[in-house]
């Protein structure tokens, strides 16, 4: 009887399989077309019920009326201090972010990228599309690694482990931290959707993992003021990328023996990255922030933040959903924080293991090859 359960069980999850890939060559298909028609239709929507922003002195109703500042006026731009808060209107321009990286990515990729790589000798179809993905991520990665290594470098914590606690909590940031922090959020969310799209690796369910803690640990950061470490830890995470989309790129176009020095840069870099720096990182947030933070509950805005109360389990929810609620610290939510960050230490010392595999390779006298599309779920003619 089980068998027999077994095999109609099998044609069944085979045919959701297939629904879902066709979903998602559905909308592979369309990204483009989707992306930016859904901008224009956020955009009109944000014109017409986004707040109405004050008129300021010497400044025209008209030009106060713009969409520009009423896009400042959804990202809770205080006039007043020329900084910004966390506000209700952060999910929308996530939002739009998301979808203008997924329409910019798939017009890049079909209309720039694949066609040089097939311009440039990347004769099959399988390859020319990696080669497109892999150069997606390098330009990424050249853009907003310099952007989070300014903000760092001309930041109060360069440096300085212990200035990461001090200060809070600031209900107020510059406007580039604002725009760093929700843009990177924007994107590790679009990979969700990515990783979808594209061909499966072995380690698809890892990936996905990855993801989701990054999307929570950005959101958790930015949530809680906690911006300064937030930026630290990207740019330590984000360094590698530097060499390994550009070391794939140059591997398919057939500059090998470069692919294998850039190799090197990038097991440095991965080694002092995420596996020192990082660590340093979590050791203060373990040893530096509970004596540093207060342990303490505030409410109000940047303007009017007075002490509340501690009490209850909705404090951990509150800063995501009421901007100027309560947000508490304590040893509890820090060691939330701590718990998130090993796990994706975790997962980067199994990602570490397949590093050392190719490392072996090489020492045998191979080429350095990502082990992971070993098990790719089919293969391109």
């Amino acid at each position: 009887m089980r068998v027999e359960a077994d095999k109609q069980l099998k044609p069944a999850a085979a045919n959701r399989s297939r629904k879902l890939s066709e979903w998602a060559q559905w909308l592979e298909e369309r990204q483009i077309s989707l992306s930016f028609g859904l901008i224009a239709a956020l955009l009109a929507a944000t014109h017409v019920y986004a707040p109405e922003p004050a008129v300021a002195d010497g400044v025209s109703a008209a030009a106060s009326s713009s969409l520009k500042a009423r896009l400042r006026a959804l990202a809770s731009h205080n006039p007043r201090t020329g900084l910004y808060a966390v506000g209700p209107g952060d999910l929308l321009l996530v939002l739009l972010v998301v979808l203008l990286l997924t329409g910019l990515r798939a017009a890049a990729m079909k209309l720039v990228l694949s066609p040089l790589a097939a311009r440039w000798g990347v004769a099959r179809p399988a390859d020319a599309t990696r080669f497109a993905e892999q150069a997606w991520m390098l330009l990424y990665y050249n853009i907003f690694w310099p952007f989070g290594m300014y903000l760092y470098c001309g930041s109060g914590y360069f440096l300085d482990m212990e200035a990461l606690w001090t200060d809070w909590p600031r209900r107020e940031i510059a406007g580039p931290m604002k725009a760093y922090t929700l843009a990177q959020l924007a994107f590790w969310a679009q990979q969700v959707l990515v990783i979808h799209l594209e061909r499966r690796r072995k380690d698809h369910a890892q990936m996905l993992g990855h993801h989701l803690v990054t999307v929570a640990l950005i959101t958790a950061a930015y949530a809680y003021h906690q911006t300064k470490v937030g930026n630290l830890i990207m740019v330590l995470m984000d360094v590698i990328d530097l060499f390994l989309p550009l070391a794939k790129c140059l591997k398919y176009l057939g500059f090998t023996w470069i692919c294998d020095v850039l190799f090197g840069f990038f097991v440095l870099s991965w080694v002092g990255a995420r596996h020192v720096l990082f660590l340093v990182t979590c050791w203060s947030v373990y040893a530096d922030l509970p004596r540093l933070t207060p342990d303490a509950c505030f409410r109000g805005s940047a303007g009017s933040l007075r002490a509340a109360e501690a009490e209850g389990w909705r404090r951990f929810w509150e800063p995501f959903a009421d901007p100027t609620g309560r947000v508490c610290f304590g040893r509890d939510v820090g060691n939330a924080f701590l718990v998130l960050l090993l796990a994706l230490q975790a997962m980067m010392m199994v990602w570490f293991t397949f590093i050392v595999r190719i490392i072996v390779k090489i020492v045998q006298g191979h080429r350095a090859e990502d082990v992971r599309s070993d098990s790719e779920e089919d293969e391109d003619e």
